[in-house]
Protein backbone atom coordinates (compact mmCIF):
# COMPACT_ATOMS: atom_id res chain seq x y z
CA UNK A 1 0.00 0.00 0.00
CA UNK A 2 0.78 3.48 -0.80
CA UNK A 3 0.96 6.82 1.79
CA UNK A 4 -0.37 9.91 0.67
CA UNK A 5 0.83 13.15 2.34
CA UNK A 6 -2.56 15.78 1.68
CA UNK A 7 -1.17 19.58 1.86
CA UNK A 8 -3.54 21.90 2.66
CA UNK A 9 -4.47 25.68 3.66
CA UNK A 10 -6.57 26.60 6.89
CA UNK A 11 -9.72 26.91 4.20
CA UNK A 12 -12.63 25.12 4.93
CA UNK A 13 -13.49 25.43 0.97
CA UNK A 14 -10.09 23.98 0.38
CA UNK A 15 -10.32 21.00 2.59
CA UNK A 16 -13.61 19.93 2.15
CA UNK A 17 -13.02 18.63 -1.77
CA UNK A 18 -10.41 15.93 -0.30
CA UNK A 19 -11.55 14.70 2.78
CA UNK A 20 -13.47 12.01 0.92
CA UNK A 21 -10.45 11.77 -1.54
CA UNK A 22 -8.67 10.76 1.76
CA UNK A 23 -11.26 8.79 3.17
CA UNK A 24 -11.34 6.89 0.01
CA UNK A 25 -7.32 6.06 0.01
CA UNK A 26 -7.89 4.82 3.39
CA UNK A 27 -10.25 2.77 2.95
CA UNK A 28 -8.64 0.66 0.15
CA UNK A 29 -5.72 0.11 2.60
CA UNK A 30 -3.30 3.81 2.09
CA UNK A 31 -2.06 5.51 5.08
CA UNK A 32 -2.98 8.76 4.54
CA UNK A 33 -2.05 12.52 6.32
CA UNK A 34 -2.24 16.14 6.08
CA UNK A 35 -0.19 18.69 6.73
CA UNK A 36 -2.09 22.04 7.65
CA UNK A 37 -1.71 25.77 9.53
CA UNK A 38 -4.94 24.36 11.54
CA UNK A 39 -5.17 20.93 12.44
CA UNK A 40 -7.87 21.11 14.41
CA UNK A 41 -9.32 22.40 11.60
CA UNK A 42 -9.01 19.71 9.46
CA UNK A 43 -10.26 17.38 12.30
CA UNK A 44 -12.71 19.06 12.60
CA UNK A 45 -14.09 18.91 8.40
CA UNK A 46 -12.04 14.75 8.09
CA UNK A 47 -12.41 13.25 11.58
CA UNK A 48 -10.98 13.31 14.91
CA UNK A 49 -8.69 10.04 14.34
CA UNK A 50 -7.13 11.55 11.11
CA UNK A 51 -3.15 12.25 11.39
CA UNK A 52 -2.85 15.68 10.88
CA UNK A 53 0.94 17.01 11.55
CA UNK A 54 0.78 20.80 12.08
CA UNK A 55 2.89 23.81 10.41
CA UNK A 56 3.11 27.34 10.38
CA UNK A 57 0.96 29.66 8.61
CA UNK A 58 0.24 33.20 7.59
CA UNK A 59 -2.40 35.80 8.64
CA UNK A 60 -4.66 36.54 5.74
CA UNK A 61 -4.69 40.12 6.67
CA UNK A 62 -7.21 42.96 6.91
CA UNK A 63 -8.36 43.13 2.84
CA UNK A 64 -9.86 46.54 2.29
CA UNK A 65 -13.71 45.31 0.59
CA UNK A 66 -13.72 47.69 -2.18
CA UNK A 67 -10.71 45.88 -3.61
CA UNK A 68 -11.52 44.44 -6.94
CA UNK A 69 -9.92 43.17 -9.87
CA UNK A 70 -6.43 43.59 -10.30
CA UNK A 71 -5.71 44.89 -7.09
CA UNK A 72 -7.47 42.18 -5.58
CA UNK A 73 -5.63 39.44 -6.85
CA UNK A 74 -2.49 41.36 -6.19
CA UNK A 75 -3.51 41.45 -2.54
CA UNK A 76 -4.44 37.82 -2.24
CA UNK A 77 -0.72 37.17 -3.77
CA UNK A 78 1.30 39.44 -1.75
CA UNK A 79 -0.68 39.33 1.56
CA UNK A 80 -2.02 35.81 1.74
CA UNK A 81 -0.59 32.73 -1.13
CA UNK A 82 2.93 33.93 -1.03
CA UNK A 83 3.43 34.27 2.92
CA UNK A 84 1.17 31.23 3.37
CA UNK A 85 3.71 29.49 1.28
CA UNK A 86 6.98 30.26 3.05
CA UNK A 87 5.26 29.66 6.28
CA UNK A 88 4.26 26.56 5.61
CA UNK A 89 7.42 25.06 3.75
CA UNK A 90 9.40 24.35 6.56
CA UNK A 91 6.38 21.89 8.40
CA UNK A 92 5.99 20.45 5.31
CA UNK A 93 9.87 19.77 4.66
CA UNK A 94 9.57 18.03 8.51
CA UNK A 95 6.24 16.49 7.62
CA UNK A 96 7.37 14.72 4.75
CA UNK A 97 10.56 13.05 6.50
CA UNK A 98 8.59 11.81 9.18
CA UNK A 99 5.49 10.24 7.31
CA UNK A 100 7.52 9.24 3.73
CA UNK A 101 4.97 9.38 1.45
CA UNK A 102 5.03 8.17 -1.23
CA UNK A 103 2.96 10.93 -3.18
CA UNK A 104 1.92 14.42 -2.23
CA UNK A 105 -1.24 16.16 -2.68
CA UNK A 106 -0.73 19.93 -2.54
CA UNK A 107 -3.47 22.28 -2.74
CA UNK A 108 -3.40 24.78 -5.81
CA UNK A 109 -3.10 27.69 -3.04
CA UNK A 110 -0.31 25.73 -0.94
CA UNK A 111 2.43 26.12 -3.04
CA UNK A 112 4.46 24.59 -0.48
CA UNK A 113 3.40 21.42 -1.07
CA UNK A 114 4.65 21.64 -4.76
CA UNK A 115 7.91 23.16 -4.34
CA UNK A 116 8.88 20.84 -1.10
CA UNK A 117 7.96 17.63 -3.14
CA UNK A 118 9.94 19.22 -6.32
CA UNK A 119 13.27 19.43 -4.64
CA UNK A 120 12.84 16.13 -2.52
CA UNK A 121 12.09 14.43 -5.79
CA UNK A 122 8.76 13.64 -5.11
CA UNK A 123 5.92 12.96 -7.66
CA UNK A 124 2.74 15.53 -6.69
CA UNK A 125 -0.67 15.76 -8.00
CA UNK A 126 -2.36 19.23 -8.08
CA UNK A 127 -5.86 19.23 -5.92
CA UNK A 128 -7.79 22.38 -7.75
CA UNK A 129 -10.56 22.72 -5.25
CA UNK A 130 -11.77 25.75 -8.01
CA UNK A 131 -11.62 25.87 -11.37
CA UNK A 132 -10.79 29.37 -11.89
CA UNK A 133 -6.68 29.13 -12.86
CA UNK A 134 -7.60 26.46 -16.00
CA UNK A 135 -9.01 30.03 -17.30
CA UNK A 136 -6.04 31.65 -16.77
CA UNK A 137 -7.36 35.10 -14.74
CA UNK A 138 -4.61 36.61 -15.14
CA UNK A 139 -4.35 36.74 -19.55
CA UNK A 140 -5.67 40.38 -19.50
CA UNK A 141 -3.37 41.63 -16.97
CA UNK A 142 -0.04 40.97 -17.85
CA UNK A 143 1.74 43.39 -14.99
CA UNK A 144 0.02 41.70 -12.16
CA UNK A 145 1.35 38.40 -14.19
CA UNK A 146 5.13 38.97 -14.84
CA UNK A 147 4.86 39.78 -10.71
CA UNK A 148 3.02 36.75 -9.69
CA UNK A 149 5.95 34.68 -12.21
CA UNK A 150 9.03 36.56 -10.45
CA UNK A 151 7.41 36.05 -6.85
CA UNK A 152 7.19 32.62 -7.65
CA UNK A 153 10.47 32.19 -8.80
CA UNK A 154 11.98 33.83 -5.66
CA UNK A 155 10.39 31.41 -4.25
CA UNK A 156 11.20 28.23 -5.80
CA UNK A 157 14.56 29.33 -5.45
CA UNK A 158 14.38 29.24 -1.58
CA UNK A 159 12.44 25.87 -1.33
CA UNK A 160 12.06 24.09 -4.58
CA UNK A 161 14.04 22.94 -6.99
CA UNK A 162 15.83 26.53 -9.03
CA UNK A 163 16.15 23.69 -11.76
CA UNK A 164 13.01 23.54 -12.65
CA UNK A 165 10.21 25.62 -14.01
CA UNK A 166 7.09 23.90 -13.64
CA UNK A 167 4.17 26.40 -12.23
CA UNK A 168 3.03 24.83 -8.99
CA UNK A 169 -0.41 25.45 -9.82
CA UNK A 170 -0.54 22.89 -12.14
CA UNK A 171 1.40 19.41 -11.40
CA UNK A 172 3.58 18.04 -14.72
CA UNK A 173 2.56 14.48 -12.86
CA UNK A 174 -1.75 15.54 -12.47
CA UNK A 175 -4.13 17.49 -11.65
CA UNK A 176 -7.22 16.88 -9.97
CA UNK A 177 -10.00 19.28 -10.91
CA UNK A 178 -13.26 18.98 -8.75
CA UNK A 179 -15.75 20.05 -11.12
CA UNK A 180 -16.42 18.65 -14.75
CA UNK A 181 -15.69 20.22 -18.43
CA UNK A 182 -19.80 20.54 -18.74
CA UNK A 183 -19.34 23.75 -16.22
CA UNK A 184 -15.50 24.93 -16.29
CA UNK A 185 -14.62 24.04 -19.96
CA UNK A 186 -11.90 22.28 -21.62
CA UNK A 187 -8.41 22.37 -20.39
CA UNK A 188 -5.37 20.32 -21.15
CA UNK A 189 -4.23 17.98 -19.20
CA UNK A 190 -7.05 18.00 -16.45
CA UNK A 191 -8.57 15.05 -14.76
CA UNK A 192 -12.06 16.51 -13.70
CA UNK A 193 -13.77 13.89 -10.98
CA UNK A 194 -16.74 16.11 -10.02
CA UNK A 195 -16.92 17.74 -6.21
CA UNK A 196 -15.84 15.16 -3.88
CA UNK A 197 -19.60 14.64 -2.27
CA UNK A 198 -18.94 12.94 0.73
CA UNK A 199 -20.27 12.23 4.41
CA UNK A 200 -19.22 15.30 6.93
CA UNK A 201 -19.16 15.65 10.54
CA UNK A 202 -23.56 16.36 11.06
CA UNK A 203 -24.42 20.19 11.84
CA UNK A 204 -26.90 18.80 14.85
CA UNK A 205 -29.41 21.19 16.45
CA UNK A 206 -30.89 22.44 12.33
CA UNK A 207 -34.66 22.54 12.68
CA UNK A 208 -36.16 20.29 10.03
CA UNK A 209 -39.31 20.57 11.26
CA UNK A 210 -39.56 24.37 10.75
CA UNK A 211 -39.56 23.61 6.79
CA UNK A 212 -43.12 24.20 4.76
CA UNK A 213 -43.54 21.57 2.90
CA UNK A 214 -46.18 24.05 1.02
CA UNK A 215 -43.25 26.42 -0.46
CA UNK A 216 -40.32 26.72 -2.68
CA UNK A 217 -37.12 26.23 -0.25
CA UNK A 218 -34.35 29.15 -1.08
CA UNK A 219 -30.87 28.45 0.69
CA UNK A 220 -28.83 32.02 1.21
CA UNK A 221 -24.84 31.42 1.83
CA UNK A 222 -22.04 33.87 1.34
CA UNK A 223 -19.26 30.36 2.49
CA UNK A 224 -17.24 30.74 5.78
CA UNK A 225 -14.49 33.43 4.43
CA UNK A 226 -17.70 36.77 3.66
CA UNK A 227 -18.63 37.53 6.82
CA UNK A 228 -16.94 40.65 6.94
CA UNK A 229 -18.50 42.03 3.78
CA UNK A 230 -21.66 40.11 4.22
CA UNK A 231 -24.26 42.78 6.13
CA UNK A 232 -25.73 44.51 3.47
CA UNK A 233 -26.55 41.77 0.54
CA UNK A 234 -28.22 39.52 3.67
CA UNK A 235 -30.12 42.33 4.24
CA UNK A 236 -31.53 42.74 0.42
CA UNK A 237 -31.59 39.39 0.97
CA UNK A 238 -33.94 39.29 3.86
CA UNK A 239 -36.43 42.11 1.85
CA UNK A 240 -36.18 40.23 -1.52
CA UNK A 241 -37.64 36.61 0.30
CA UNK A 242 -39.92 38.76 2.66
CA UNK A 243 -42.26 39.43 -0.51
CA UNK A 244 -42.42 36.27 -1.74
CA UNK A 245 -43.57 34.92 1.50
CA UNK A 246 -46.22 33.50 0.68
CA UNK A 247 -44.46 31.06 -1.95
CA UNK A 248 -41.50 31.17 -0.78
CA UNK A 249 -39.36 30.19 2.91
CA UNK A 250 -36.06 30.93 3.22
CA UNK A 251 -32.75 29.61 4.83
CA UNK A 252 -30.60 32.63 5.30
CA UNK A 253 -26.72 31.95 6.61
CA UNK A 254 -25.10 34.30 8.78
CA UNK A 255 -22.54 33.75 10.75
CA UNK A 256 -21.32 37.19 11.58
CA UNK A 257 -25.05 37.50 13.60
CA UNK A 258 -25.75 40.81 11.31
CA UNK A 259 -29.44 40.08 10.43
CA UNK A 260 -32.33 40.59 13.50
CA UNK A 261 -35.05 37.52 12.72
CA UNK A 262 -37.37 36.73 15.57
CA UNK A 263 -36.67 33.26 16.21
CA UNK A 264 -40.29 32.05 15.58
CA UNK A 265 -40.29 33.34 12.28
CA UNK A 266 -41.84 31.12 9.99
CA UNK A 267 -40.80 32.46 6.79
CA UNK A 268 -37.14 33.07 7.41
CA UNK A 269 -34.54 31.16 9.43
CA UNK A 270 -31.39 32.87 10.29
CA UNK A 271 -28.82 30.55 11.63
CA UNK A 272 -24.93 30.59 12.03
CA UNK A 273 -24.02 27.16 9.52
CA UNK A 274 -26.19 24.76 8.00
CA UNK A 275 -25.84 21.01 7.25
CA UNK A 276 -25.91 22.31 3.20
CA UNK A 277 -25.40 18.76 1.76
CA UNK A 278 -28.56 17.74 3.64
CA UNK A 279 -30.21 20.54 2.88
CA UNK A 280 -29.79 20.22 -0.71
CA UNK A 281 -30.34 16.89 -0.92
CA UNK A 282 -33.64 17.52 1.37
CA UNK A 283 -34.84 19.95 -1.46
CA UNK A 284 -33.82 23.21 -1.91
CA UNK A 285 -34.87 24.71 -4.91
CA UNK A 286 -32.84 27.38 -5.51
CA UNK A 287 -29.74 28.51 -3.64
CA UNK A 288 -28.34 32.26 -3.73
CA UNK A 289 -24.72 32.58 -3.42
CA UNK A 290 -21.28 34.25 -3.79
CA UNK A 291 -20.29 31.96 -6.48
CA UNK A 292 -18.31 30.25 -4.18
CA UNK A 293 -16.38 27.18 -6.39
CA UNK A 294 -17.76 24.17 -3.98
CA UNK A 295 -20.98 25.77 -2.68
CA UNK A 296 -21.70 25.89 -6.59
CA UNK A 297 -20.74 22.59 -8.14
CA UNK A 298 -22.81 21.30 -4.63
CA UNK A 299 -25.68 23.08 -5.30
CA UNK A 300 -24.97 21.72 -9.29
CA UNK A 301 -24.28 18.38 -7.98
CA UNK A 302 -28.20 18.60 -6.91
CA UNK A 303 -29.58 20.03 -10.25
CA UNK A 304 -30.59 22.89 -7.65
CA UNK A 305 -30.07 26.80 -10.16
CA UNK A 306 -28.13 29.69 -8.77
CA UNK A 307 -28.18 33.30 -8.29
CA UNK A 308 -24.89 34.14 -8.12
CA UNK A 309 -23.37 37.58 -6.69
CA UNK A 310 -19.01 36.78 -6.84
CA UNK A 311 -17.57 38.62 -4.74
CA UNK A 312 -13.60 38.81 -5.04
CA UNK A 313 -10.81 36.45 -6.38
CA UNK A 314 -12.31 33.04 -8.43
CA UNK A 315 -15.99 33.79 -7.96
CA UNK A 316 -16.58 36.06 -10.66
CA UNK A 317 -14.91 33.41 -12.98
CA UNK A 318 -17.03 30.53 -11.70
CA UNK A 319 -20.37 33.10 -11.44
CA UNK A 320 -19.40 33.62 -15.75
CA UNK A 321 -19.25 29.72 -15.57
CA UNK A 322 -23.19 29.05 -14.02
CA UNK A 323 -24.18 31.67 -16.19
CA UNK A 324 -22.98 30.17 -19.33
CA UNK A 325 -24.19 27.04 -18.82
CA UNK A 326 -27.66 28.26 -18.36
CA UNK A 327 -27.75 27.16 -14.90
CA UNK A 328 -28.07 30.65 -12.59
CA UNK A 329 -28.36 34.44 -12.74
CA UNK A 330 -25.89 36.87 -11.70
CA UNK A 331 -26.28 39.93 -10.05
CA UNK A 332 -24.10 42.55 -8.70
CA UNK A 333 -23.02 41.72 -5.10
CA UNK A 334 -22.13 45.42 -4.18
CA UNK A 335 -24.99 46.98 -5.63
CA UNK A 336 -28.17 45.16 -6.50
CA UNK A 337 -31.13 46.15 -5.02
CA UNK A 338 -33.97 43.69 -3.36
CA UNK A 339 -36.19 44.44 -6.72
CA UNK A 340 -33.48 43.17 -9.22
CA UNK A 341 -32.43 40.22 -6.58
CA UNK A 342 -36.42 39.32 -6.65
CA UNK A 343 -36.31 39.15 -10.53
CA UNK A 344 -33.31 37.23 -10.70
CA UNK A 345 -34.42 34.63 -8.37
CA UNK A 346 -37.95 34.85 -9.62
CA UNK A 347 -36.10 33.57 -12.48
CA UNK A 348 -34.06 30.45 -11.47
CA UNK A 349 -37.49 29.40 -9.67
CA UNK A 350 -40.10 30.08 -12.57
CA UNK A 351 -38.48 29.62 -15.48
CA UNK A 352 -37.27 25.80 -16.76
CA UNK A 353 -34.69 26.52 -18.71
CA UNK A 354 -32.31 27.02 -15.36
CA UNK A 355 -33.36 24.36 -13.93
CA UNK A 356 -33.17 22.22 -16.79
CA UNK A 357 -29.30 22.98 -17.51
CA UNK A 358 -28.61 22.84 -13.62
CA UNK A 359 -30.12 19.20 -14.23
CA UNK A 360 -27.91 18.79 -16.92
CA UNK A 361 -24.77 19.72 -15.12
CA UNK A 362 -25.24 18.01 -12.33
CA UNK A 363 -25.49 14.90 -14.54
CA UNK A 364 -21.81 15.52 -15.54
CA UNK A 365 -20.66 16.24 -12.20
CA UNK A 366 -22.19 13.04 -10.73
CA UNK A 367 -20.67 11.03 -13.72
CA UNK A 368 -17.18 12.26 -13.56
CA UNK A 369 -16.64 9.94 -10.76
CA UNK A 370 -16.42 11.85 -7.40
CA UNK A 371 -13.69 11.13 -4.93
CA UNK A 372 -13.49 7.36 -5.98
CA UNK A 373 -12.60 8.78 -9.61
CA UNK A 374 -9.83 11.25 -7.82
CA UNK A 375 -8.54 8.39 -5.57
CA UNK A 376 -8.08 5.81 -8.50
CA UNK A 377 -6.07 8.68 -10.84
CA UNK A 378 -3.74 9.04 -7.47
CA UNK A 379 -3.46 5.03 -6.88
CA UNK A 380 -2.44 5.60 -10.89
CA UNK A 381 0.69 7.61 -9.99
CA UNK A 382 1.75 6.02 -7.06
CA UNK A 383 1.95 2.74 -8.75
CA UNK A 384 3.69 4.86 -11.94
CA UNK A 385 6.43 6.03 -9.39
CA UNK A 386 6.61 3.08 -7.28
Amino acid sequence: MSRFLFVVPPLVGHINPTVGVAAELAARGHRVAWVCPDPELVGRLAGADVTVFGCAGAAQGERPAELRGPEALKFLWEWYLLPLAEAMAPGVRAAVEVFGPDVVVSDQQAFAGAFTAERLGLPWATSATTSAEFTDPLAGLPKVREWVRDRLAELRAAVGDPARDTDPRFSPHLVLAFSAAELAGSAAGVRWVGPSIAGRPSSSGFPWEWLDPGRAKVLVTLGTANTDVGGRFLDVCREALRERADRVQAVLVDPGGTLDVPGDDKDLLVVPSVPQLALLERGVDAVVCHAGHNTVCEALWFGVPLVVAPIRDDQPVVAGQVVDAGAGVRVRFGRVTAPKLGAALDAVLHEPGHRDAAGRIGSALRAAGGAPAAADRLDELAREFG
